[in-house]
């Protein structure tokens, strides 16, 4: 198996870019992917392209054999409407799309129902499905779904901030008399809203949106609010 570079291309101009490229990617659409070929000065470039990302907007991720994967950014970058972009940029626009990040938002503790995750846990493998159980966790994670006492006793929210103060992972959050009810785990200014923003993990009954809430920040309480995620509409193409 040859070893591959991922680029991803992403945003409301990407197909324009690509389609210039690799005539026929218009005809994807969201998470689905296809086997491309682009002309370059050294000979035919063979690309796999999903037509998916991390942004919360339309895009593809383009996975290209290293050897040309230097070639390849390059055709891309002389596209009028390509700019290269670092991870911040990228990091800001998945927290506002409401996309976890591994690491921060997800670990080896938290559940896919904590997490709002329950998409991924198809059918089949729910208690009374064919196939039910037999994933790592199962006991738990099942549980959890069934709800009542053994629901989850946190919950990943979407916060927002009441004043022009971002608050970053790790800040503790409290309910309005101070008493502290979960932790921040991504957190940044949302350029595309102009408001500070987070995702932090509360107790189940401080999760409700429209509950006010504080962030801890040098000492100063931040008053929050529980709102709903996406903070940005998600713009994929689903055809």
């Amino acid at each position: 198996c040859p070893e591959l570079a991922l680029l991803a291309l992403q945003g409301p101009q990407a197909v324009d870019a690509l389609q210039r490229l690799a005539p026929g990617v218009d005809r994807l659409t969201f998470m689905t992917g296809g086997h491309f070929s682009v002309a370059s000065g050294s000979g035919p470039i063979d690309l796999f392209v999903t037509r998916s990302g991390y942004t919360g907007e339309d895009g593809f991720e383009i996975s290209v054999h290293e050897q040309h994967a230097d070639a390849f950014a390059r055709l891309l970058l002389a596209q009028p409407e390509v700019k290269p972009v670092g991870l911040g940029a990228r990091n800001s626009l998945r927290l506002e799309a409401g996309l976890c990040l591994y690491g921060n938002d997800l670990d080896t503790t938290t559940t896919p129902v904590e997490a709002g995750l329950n998409w991924a846990i198809q059918k089949v493998r729910r208690t009374g499905g064919a196939r039910a159980g037999g994933f790592p966790g199962a006991d738990v994670v099942l549980a959890q779904l069934a709800g009542g006492e053994t629901a989850p006793g946190r919950r990943r929210v979407g916060l927002k901030a009441l004043e022009r103060i971002p608050v970053r992972e790790h800040t503790l959050v409290q309910d309005t008399s101070g008493n502290p009810v979960g932790e921040v785990t991504s957190g940044l200014l949302g350029p595309s809203i102009d408001v500070p923003i987070a995702m932090a993990y509360v107790r189940s009954d401080s999760a409700v949106p429209g509950t006010r809430l504080q962030a801890l920040v040098r000492g100063k309480p931040v008053p929050m609010e529980v709102v709903g995620m996406p903070f940005v509409p998600h713009r994929y193409h689903r055809g």
